[in-house]
């Protein structure tokens, strides 16, 4: 399928069957793709394509590349568990079809995860990973009582269904520091709050409850990682503060004694969402910086 814009050509492509088929789309012409100036691929984890669209635009100087992760968007959905590692073999699969060479790949939130899984797995997939604030638990003091939540999150979502775990969810993600003691004390939160219904339709194929635990609780390889050199970027938001991405960032960059990039705007700062604007054209600058 072709989709003709002003600006480019985007096409759509199927790398895969059945329960392993995932979409992914081209912006522009693979072959402009050069040693130093390669496909960027851009993702994210569960969000899908069309959520990183405001940054492909921003990039016409060089083929870009984004993609449905597993479960999400236009692949097919399902109700089990979905693995960091299972990505990370997607991803790895879509640069192989896209036959042009090592990609410069922007992997953010689950996404950032799965490109450290790829890096790790795959280093000769990608000239320069971009890791933009990876959730993980394993690198923060607090980390028992983050995974204690997300235990918390998967009984409610099994028992209650989506609008429960997800009402469950939203203030976590947004919590500014450590898990406070007596957290999961609290009573549960009203999915009216946030525009959703409390009741139980049956289903459980949201993409976000099917990556967890195992996005958060992945462990970073921090010898292979480290052999990466300057091949790797961890980066953060200037407006996440302490969200538990954000301090996945840091908290990574630690264990690899790395700097971490700044980013302008907040965890989704690379969008505009209604009541939560970003900065796509500041975050697709700094981008542009740190590819070189």
């Amino acid at each position: 399928m072709n989709e003709n814009t002003a600006e480019r050509t985007i096409t759509t492509h199927v790398v895969g069957a059945g329960d392993d088929a995932i979409t992914y789309d081209v912006h522009g012409d693979l072959t402009a793709a050069t040693a130093d100036r390669p496909a960027l691929f851009l993702f994210a984890a569960p969000m899908d394509a069309g959520g990183l669209a405001l940054l492909a635009e921003q990039f016409a100087d060089r083929p870009v590349v984004t993609y449905d992760p597993r479960g999400a968007g236009r692949n097919p959905v399902g109700t089990a568990d979905i693995t960091v590692e299972q990505h990370a073999a997607d991803l790895h699969r879509v640069i192989a079809a896209l036959d042009c060479g090592p990609v410069d790949a922007f992997g953010t939130s689950g996404g950032a995860v799965n490109l450290l899984a790829l890096v790790t797995a795959h280093p000769e997939d990608v000239r320069i990973a971009v890791v933009h604030e990876p959730p993980l638990a394993d690198v923060l003091p607090d980390r028992e009582a983050v995974l204690a939540v997300v235990a918390h999150m998967k009984r409610t979502y099994a028992e209650r269904g989506d609008g429960a775990a997800m009402a469950t969810f939203i203030p976590f993600v947004m919590l500014d520091g450590p898990v406070p003691d007596g957290y999961l004390d609290q009573p549960a939160p009203d999915p009216a709050m946030f525009g959703m219904s409390a009741e139980d339709d049956g289903t459980r194929t949201n993409p976000l409850l099917r990556n967890m635990p195992a996005t958060i609780v992945y462990r970073v390889d921090a010898d292979r990682l480290r052999a990466l050199g300057d091949r790797l970027v961890i980066a953060a938001g200037v407006e996440s503060a302490d969200t538990l991405p954000a301090r996945g960032a840091r908290g990574v960059a630690a264990v690899l004694d790395l700097p971490v990039a700044d980013f302008p705007s907040h965890h989704a700062g690379f969008t505009d969402q209604p009541g939560f604007p970003g900065d796509p054209a500041g975050f697709a600058a700094r981008l542009r910086e740190v590819l070189g």
